[in-house]
């Protein structure tokens, strides 16, 4: 399972996101959309806006975090 979170330094929601990831040993990659244009682009590409986050999860892109969505997604209790 390959995991994506566009965020930003200042984001508390995406902090959350890592939050929970990190507690339920889930690994992930950051791009942080402040600093790195290109995954900027990217944001806009696959969620159609630039807020954060945004969650990748194979493909499957999750704007916003809700800790049900993505319990839901990845199929955990």
């Amino acid at each position: 399972m390959k995991i994506t979170i566009y965020s930003t330094p200042a984001c508390h929601y995406c902090a959350d996101a890592k939050a929970f990831l990190d507690s339920k040993g889930i690994p992930y990659t950051v791009k942080d959309v402040s600093t790195d244009e290109k995954a900027a682009e990217e944001l806009v590409e696959k969620s159609g806006q630039s807020g954060v986050p945004v969650i990748d999860v194979d493909g499957r892109v999750l704007v916003g975090y809700s800790e049900a969505n993505l319990k839901r997604v990845l199929k955990i209790p």
